[in-house]
């Protein structure tokens, strides 16, 4: 009996491999894809079209993920949201957004501390690096303005795969003469001293509206917010709508298992064509004080910050919910896009760590949009590290300007690769940087984007289980409340023609979301009216 018992406490190694084969695997993946993206470079000697062929296995899990963003995304939150009451869910809502900003000003006042203590671009000039790629034309005011224009679709059809987006186009402004009028006769004067005559010429502008290709993840959640308030209102009339929703999003999770298996494969190409791509790794030693600054601060608030946070508020172990994290962060790593990470943060965040799905459905779609600490972090040590390399010096007040700047541009970048480059133009241009000095840190982008939203996920992730644990008392009464019929108690149940039907358990959906069994309360009721 001490054997069994000591046998079952130990290590069991089959119920590891068990619950663990997938993380194990994509481990694997990525040191097998290193190993074959290093050893094609070195000793194949491929096309631009045999290097495009090769990293397909990589694309095709791409795409996967993207597929199932949408369908998750709307099923969760309308679930997510209707499952709560109004109030509850602005509660909920509001410490999620308080945390959001928080510890995105958290990492955005280490950013501007390590770039300004280690100064990695004061040993380095703009000219010694080599520029790669285009300046995106961003304006600050246009950019904050089309961020308000897509909570709100004009088309929620088109909002699934196009986002909105103006563009300054400049008007030339034309002179017409008059057929009838005589033209006068120039004076030799100022023909001789064309010099002396100047004239001050203002830029016309128009804005035109574009449409992008992308989804619109902001405008799709404002809308599944509001329309899972209303079916949480609805009570019964909205129990077809909540079932419906339900199913959409169990089967979703069931597509998400389906992909996970590609995943590993996937992941092995997807490492080594990126390796085969790159071209100039010489860029990666000037550079390299500037990512050193850009990964300790990603390290010291994902070692440090967030488990602080995490273990002051929750009196848990962080790092073991980290763990159980695991596979979310390396397909965060591989693939660098908090969207389409999306399922496998809601599989591990929910299997995994056990964490509330009233929570989880409600939490994590609206912290891959908004709640992005690594590309925060990033931009303003990008910001600091651009200014010194062009010799200026930054006051307090531009400085100040640089972590505002850096924390509401942000939210605004959207969950998909590389969305940070847009809003460094804004932070840049903010504080008067030359906006085309992001080409000088284009070359490494593609490396700081892995660990940057790795970052974004765990915060995420955190902030699912740190709201869970202080809404911990408004889950709890919902929980006693769906045990009794809080809709209306005196109600009774209308009686049925046949006997037999009297004794199957009735069901009433409390806020729209869980079904009760109301035998108990026909009980309480009928006692309760002497």
């Amino acid at each position: 009996m001490a054997k069994e018992l000591a046998r079952k406490r130990g290590f069991n190694c089959r119920r590891f491999l068990k619950n663990n084969w997938l993380l194990l695997a994509t481990i694997l993946a990525v040191v097998l894809g290193i190993g074959l993206g290093v050893a094609v470079r070195e000793y194949g000697n491929l096309s631009n079209l045999d290097k495009f062929y090769f990293a397909f296995p990589g694309e095709v899990l791409m795409r996967m993920l993207k597929l199932i963003i949408l369908p998750l995304i709307i099923s969760s939150m309308i679930t997510g949201v209707a499952a709560l009451d109004s109030g509850i869910s602005g509660k909920i809502g509001l410490r999620a957004v308080v945390y959001y900003f928080f510890t995105t000003a958290l990492a955005v006042i280490l950013g501007v501390v390590l770039v300004v203590a280690i100064k990695p671009g004061v040993s380095q000039n703009a000219a010694e690096i080599d520029r790669m790629g285009s300046t995106p034309e961003v304006s600050t005011v246009d950019a904050m303005l089309d961020l308000v224009r897509n909570m709100f679709p004009e088309n929620l059809v088109q909002a699934c795969f196009q986002q909105y987006k103006t563009k300054r186009v400049e008007i030339t402004i034309t002179t017409e003469v008059d057929k009838n009028a005589t033209i006068p006769t120039p004076d030799p004067l100022s023909t001789v001293l064309p010099t002396e005559i100047s004239k001050n010429i203002t830029k016309e502008y128009k804005i035109v509206g574009l449409y992008s290709d992308g989804i619109n993840v902001l405008g799709l959640i404002v809308f599944c917010l509001v329309f899972g308030i209303v079916i949480g209102k609805m009570g019964e009339k909205g129990k077809v709508l909540m079932d419906f929703f339900n199913a959409l999003n169990d089967a979703t999770m069931y597509i998400v298992q389906i992909i996970m298996w590609y995943m590993p494969l996937g992941i092995i190409f997807l490492i080594a064509g990126k390796i085969i791509e790159v071209e100039d790794w010489e860029i990666f030693r000037k550079l390299g004080l500037y990512m050193a600054t850009v990964l300790s601060g990603l390290a010291i608030h994902s070692i440090v910050i967030l488990p602080l946070m995490y273990l002051i508020i929750v009196r848990k172990n962080p790092y073991k919910f980290a763990m159980g994290m695991a596979q979310a962060l390396l397909t965060a790593l591989m693939i660098s896009s908090s969207s389409a990470t999306l399922p496998v943060t809601f599989r591990c965040a929910e299997e995994k760590n056990h964490v509330d799905k009233r929570i989880t459905r409600f939490v994590l779609p609206v912290g891959a949009t908004i709640n992005m600490d690594g590309t925060a972090l990033y931009e303003a040590v990008a910001a600091v590290f651009i200014s010194q390399l062009n010799d200026l010096e930054l006051d307090i007040g531009q400085i100040v300007t640089i972590s505002v700047t850096a924390t509401a541009a942000s939210i605004g970048a959207a969950g998909v690769p590389q969305a940070g480059l847009v809003t460094m133009v804004i932070v840049l241009s903010a504080v008067g940087l030359p906006a085309e000095d992001v080409t000088l840190i284009i070359a490494v982008d593609w490396l700081l984007d892995r660990f940057r939203t790795m970052v974004n996920v765990l915060g995420d992730a955190f902030g699912a289980g740190i709201v869970e644990k202080l809404s911990q008392k408004e889950l709890e009464l919902m929980d006693v409340g769906a045990e009794v019929n809080i809709v209306n108690p005196f109600a009774l149940d209308k009686a049925t023609k046949d006997g037999s039907e009297e004794t199957e358990a009735k069901k009433s959906y409390v806020n729209g979301a869980f079904a009760i069994d109301k035998s108990d309360t026909i009980s309480f009721t009928q006692t309760s009216q002497f």
